[in-house]
C-alpha cells in the first residue's frame, strides 16, 4: 500500500522533467469554482485559538519553566536541509511499552519555532507523514510556510528512516523485483518474495529488533508523550493517510492536549483496505469514465503480459520486468495518487487498453523508484499486526492488485500476532482516554486525569470533550475514497469533511485551497466561511482521443540527443529567412525566403501549442494533435527547397536545407508522432 504522501523535496510546484511525477512536493495555484460532493460542514467545534507562550523545551534538551517532567529527548544535529530556526532530536521511548524493561529506541522530531517579535505564538502544530513507513523531516521547510505564525513540529515514525533504529527492508525490494520479472500472476510466484522478506525479519531481529514495538499503539504513543517531553500545553494534530490513525488514537489519549486535528486521507479504523481496494480501484475509474476501458486493459495485458526495461531500484542497472493487467492496474492505482497523472488516466488507460502498452513505460519507472521511497520493515511490522489480519483477501476480486498479494505473503511468512484494536474518536461511542506512563490507556479517563501537568479547572474539564475535527479528501483517491471518509465523520459532532475536486490522495500536497482550508480551521476551528472553492479541479481531464498518444516525448525527456533534428531544421529554416529577405531586396527571387518562413512558421506553432499545455505531465502519453497539422509546413519547407536546389546554377549549398528537411519530417513523422 504504498501512498503517495511519500516524502517529496520542498519546492512547492510539480513539473514533469524527466520522469512523472519528478519528485518535487506537489501544488498549484488556488482556484475558484463551485464545491463537488463534499463541501465543508459546520460542526461544533471550539472557539477561536488559544495563544501561548512557545515553551523553550521546544529547543531539543530544554525544558519549559514549571512543565511537568516528560519523556527524555535527545539533541542531534538536523538530518535533512531545514529552514532556520529549526532544531532537530530524538524521542527516547520504550520499544515496547507494554514490556518492563524494553529496550530505548530513538524516535526523529524536528521543531521549528515561528518568529515571534511579541514573545507569543498559536499553539503549535504536529505533523507525522503516512505509508506507514514514510519519512516525515523533509516537509519542515513546506509545513512552515504553510503555518507561519507557529511553532511546526515533525515527528517521524519509530522505525522511519530518520529515526533508530531504521527498519530498512531492501531485501523485500529484491523480492518484488525477482517477482516482477518473470511472466505469470503475482500470486503463483511469492516464493522468492517470501525468502527475501525472511532474509529481512531475521536480520531485523538479529539486530535486536522486536517487530511488536512497530505498530499504531506505539505510534500514537509517541506523540503523546512527544508533546509532554517539549513542554508544549497544548497543540494540533495533523495526519495524513496512515498517519491519521495514530493521530485520532493520540488525540482519545490526550485529549486536553489536542486543539484539533487534521486528516488528510482518512483511513478509518476498520477499514478492510485490501479487501475493498480494487473495488476502490474500480470506482474510481467509473468517476473518470473509464470503467469500461479499464476491465478492457486489465483483461488484454492478462491475456498478454508487456515488457519493460527500466532501472533495478537497487543497483540502478537496466533489466527487463514482465507486468499483466493486474500488475498495470496497481501501477495505475499508484499514479492516481499523483493530481498531475490524474488527468492523463483516461487517455492513457484507452491506448492501454488499444495495445499500446509503451505508453506505461513513465509509471514503470517510476514505480520503481517509489520502490525506495519507503521503510519495508516498518512498513510491515505495522500492516502485518493492524491491517492484513482483519482481511480475508479474497481470490475472486478483480484486478487483483500486487500491492495485496504481496503484503499477504509477507505477512504470512512474518506471522508477527495481531494487535488489538483501540477505539479513536470517528469510532462509534469512543471515549476519550489518557495515556499512562508505560503506555497503556485509562478508558473514560476524567478530564482532569487527562492534564498533562496534573491541575484541573473547570475550564478544562469542559474541553475535556471530542476536540473539532476536519477531514479532507481527494475526488480521486482510490486509497482512502472521499464517501469512506464522508460516511466516517458524518455521525461525529465537532467532525466536518471537505472534498477536493481532481485531485487525489495527501490532499494538502497537491491543493493549494486544501491548505488555506487547514489553515483557516487551525485559525478558528468554529468557523465555516470558505477561504477558497474545493471544487476548482487544478487541470482538466484528458479524454481518450484527446492527444495523438505516443512515447517519444517522454523517451526525449530520458534522452535529448534526437533533440538535435528539430534544433538544425530550426537553425538552417532560420538562415534560409534571412538570406530569402536579402536575396528579396536585390530582387533576385524569394523561394527561399518562403520555405524558411515555412519552417520558422512550423517551429513557432508547434512551440505554441505546447506552451497552451497547463499540465506537462500530459507530454508523457501523448502531444497535440495539431503538431501532426503543423507538420505540413516542414512539407511546405521541404518541397520550395528542393526546387530552389534544383534550379539552374544553383549554388551547393542549397543542398542543405533539402537534407534537414527530409531529415525533420522522418523524425517528425517516423518517429515523434508514432
Amino acid at each position: 500500500m504504498v501512498r503517495a504522501e511519500t516524502v517529496r523535496a520542498e519546492t512547492v510546484r510539480a513539473g514533469w522533467a524527466g520522469t512523472v511525477w519528478s519528485g518535487t512536493v506537489r501544488g498549484e495555484t488556488a482556484r475558484g469554482g463551485t464545491a463537488q460532493g463534499g463541501t465543508a460542514q459546520a460542526g461544533t467545534a471550539r472557539g477561536a485559538e488559544h495563544e501561548m507562550t512557545a515553551p523553550a523545551s521546544a529547543v531539543p534538551g530544554r525544558r519549559a519553566a514549571g512543565a511537568a517532567e516528560g519523556p527524555p529527548v535527545e539533541e542531534h544535529p538536523c538530518p535533512v536541509t531545514v529552514p532556520s530556526g529549526t532544531t532537530c532530536g530524538y524521542l527516547l521511548a520504550p520499544e515496547r511499552r507494554d514490556v518492563p524493561n524494553s529496550r530505548t529506541i530513538k524516535v526523529g522530531y524536528a521543531v521549528h519555532r515561528a518568529p515571534q517579535a511579541s514573545g507569543q505564538a498559536a499553539d503549535p502544530v504536529v505533523y507525522m507523514s503516512g505509508g506507514p513507513g514514510s519519512a516525515s523531516l523533509q516537509l519542515t521547510g513546506f509545513l512552515s510556510q504553510m503555518f507561519p505564525g507557529r511553532d511546526v513540529v515533525v515527528l517521524e515514525q519509530r522505525g522511519g528512516r530518520y529515526s533508530e533504529p531504521r527498519l530498512s527492508c531492501p531485501e523485500i525490494v529484491r523480492g518484488v523485483v525477482d517477482t516482477l520479472r518473470t511472466p505469470g500472476p503475482a500470486s503463483a510466484e511469492t516464493a522468492p518474495l517470501v525468502r527475501q522478506a525472511l532474509a529481512c525479519q531475521s536480520r531485523l531481529e538479529g539486530e535486536h529488533v522486536d517487530l511488536r514495538g512497530y505498530r499504531t499503539a506505539e505510534i500514537a504513543s509517541d506523540i503523546v508523550d512527544l508533546r509532554a517531553a517539549l513542554g508544549y500545553q497544548r497543540w494540533y494534530l495533523f495526519g495524513v493517510s496512515y498517519s491519521t490513525r495514530p493521530m485520532l488514537l493520540a488525540a482519545a489519549r490526550d485529549p486536553l492536549g489536542t486543539g484539533g486535528v487534521v486528516l488528510d486521507s482518512l483511513l478509518p479504523a476498520g477499514a478492510r483496505w485490501y479487501d475493498e481496494s480494487s473495488a476502490a480501484l474500480t470506482a474510481t475509474m467509473t468517476k473518470l469514465g473509464i470503467a469500461a476501458r479499464f476491465d478492457a486493459m486489465v483483461k488484454a495485458l492478462n491475456a498478454h503480459p508487456a515488457a519493460y526495461e527500466t532501472r533495478d531500484p537497487l543497483t540502478r542497472r537496466r533489466l527487463t520486468v514482465q507486468l499483466n493487467g493486474d500488475d498495470a492496474a496497481t501501477i495505475l492505482g499508484e499514479a492516481l495518487h499523483e493530481t498531475d497523472v490524474i488527468p492523463i488516466v483516461p487517455a492513457l488507460v484507452d491506448g492501454l487498453a488499444s495495445g499500446r502498452t509503451e505508453l506505461l513505460q513513465p509509471l514503470v519507472d517510476a514505480a520503481g523508484d517509489g520502490l525506495t521511497s519507503h521503510e519495508w520493515g516498518l512498513y510491515y511490522a505495522v500492516q502485518c499486526q493492524d491491517q492484513t489480519p482483519y482481511n480475508s483477501f479474497p481470490d475472486s476480486r478483480s484486478p487483483r492488485l500486487f500491492t495485496g498479494v504481496v503484503d499477504a505473503a509477507v505477512c504470512d511468512a512474518w506471522d508477527l500476532p495481531a494487535a488489538r484494536p483501540e477505539p479513536d474518536l470517528l469510532a462509534p461511542g469512543a471515549s476519550v482516554t489518557t495515556a499512562s506512563s508505560d503506555g497503556t490507556s485509562i478508558e473514560g479517563a476524567s478530564s482532569e486525569e487527562a492534564t498533562s501537568d496534573g491541575a484541573t479547572s473547570e475550564e478544562e474539564s469542559s474541553e475535556g470533550a471530542t476536540p473539532p475535527i476536519l477531514v479532507l479528501g481527494g475526488q480521486y483517491d482510490p486509497t482512502t475514497p472521499p464517501e469512506d471518509a464522508r460516511q466516517a465523520v458524518s455521525a461525529v459532532p465537532g467532525a466536518r469533511f471537505a472534498e477536493f475536486a481532481g485531485v487525489g490522495h495527501a490532499v494538502f500536497l497537491s491543493s493549494a485551497c486544501s491548505r488555506q482550508t487547514i489553515a483557516a480551521f487551525l485559525d478558528d476551528p468554529a468557523a465555516t466561511a470558505r477561504t477558497c472553492d474545493p471544487g476548482a479541479a487544478p487541470y482538466p481531464i484528458v479524454r481518450p482521443g484527446g492527444l495523438l498518444l505516443t512515447s517519444s516525448a517522454y523517451r526525449l525527456s530520458q534522452s535529448p540527443i534526437p533533440l538535435a533534428v528539430p534544433a538544425a531544421f530550426l537553425l538552417v529554416s532560420a538562415v534560409q529567412l534571412v538570406a530569402g529577405l536579402i536575396s528579396l531586396l536585390r530582387r533576385r527571387g524569394g523561394l527561399s525566403a518562403i520555405a524558411g518562413l515555412a519552417g520558422v512558421a512550423l517551429c513557432a506553432l508547434s512551440a505554441l501549442s505546447l506552451s497552451a499545455i497547463q499540465d506537462w505531465t500530459t507530454l508523457a502519453i501523448g502531444v497535440p494533435h495539431a503538431l501532426a497539422w503543423y507538420g505540413l509546413l516542414a512539407l511546405v519547407s521541404t518541397g520550395l527547397s528542393i526546387v530552389e536546389a534544383f534550379r539552374l546554377n544553383a549554388a551547393a549549398a542549397r543542398i542543405v536545407p533539402v537534407l534537414t528537411g527530409l531529415a525533420f519530417l522522418a523524425w517528425l513523422y517516423g518517429w515523434l508522432l508514432t
